[in-house]
């Protein structure tokens, strides 16, 4: 859907057809540590319409952004630990004014799920996670335009979704997402290497190495 957010790039997988089978059934199989079963229903549906199947590289799920998504919910950020939460909030003021709801990213996530899956059962007869792509594509663009009736404090939830599914993307395999470097891979970026002195006069000659990642996994 949002393929303008990452370039404007179709994005498929790169990971072999096996691979990819087997990044679904791990998603299949997962245990969230945060999300129920209809939230996690809920952010393997989004997730795989922001950053979809189709295309020249990896998709959300193939990459495994919704196990990121949820450890980031049952950890620091989705508490919101190292942020300042005691106020004064406004959550109508002008967003330019940047993040002013006083629930933490998971009470938002939890709170708009539901309140999303509500409006399309009533609007479009069925859960989020059970309606077809360009439904799911048009709930996702009144959600990015503010037209989904979400509450003020809750305003700010497709930012973290989009933001979020980005970081799981792009982000070290260690933290959940970006599972085998495969977004990695199909950009060229190098990953956790300590030097590039070899390569550093190459006057813009594709890197020939793979990524490696912080536990020192290679691709």
């Amino acid at each position: 859907m949002l393929k303008a957010a990452l370039g404007g790039t179709a994005l498929l997988s790169t990971l072999g057809s096996s691979e990819a089978q087997m990044s679904h059934a791990f998603l299949d199989g997962y245990k969230p540590l945060y999300f129920s079963t209809t939230e996690w229903a809920f952010i393997r549906a989004a997730c795989a319409r922001l950053i979809p199947s189709e295309g020249e590289g990896p998709g959300a799920l193939e990459a495994r952004v919704p196990v990121f998504i949820d450890t980031q919910m049952a950890g620091e950020f989705g508490k919101a630990s190292d942020w300042y939460m005691l106020g004064p909030h406004e959550p109508g003021a002008n967003p330019l004014l940047g993040f002013q709801s006083p629930l933490t990213p998971a009470q938002i996530y939890r709170q708009s799920i539901a309140l999303v899956d509500e409006w399309c059962t009533e609007e479009k007869g069925k859960a989020f996670a059970e309606l077809g792509p360009n439904l799911q594509d048009e709930v996702l663009k009144d959600l990015q335009a503010r037209k989904m009736p979400l509450k003020a404090e809750l305003r700010d939830f497709f930012v973290l979704l989009l933001q979020n599914t980005k970081e799981g993307y792009f982000a070290d395999p260690i933290y959940g997402g970006n599972y085998r470097m495969a977004a990695w891979k199909y950009i060229g970026f190098p990953g956790a290497r300590g030097a590039y002195l070899e390569w550093a006069n190459d006057k813009g000659a594709p890197y020939p190495l793979g990524p490696v990642s912080i536990s020192g996994d290679r691709g």
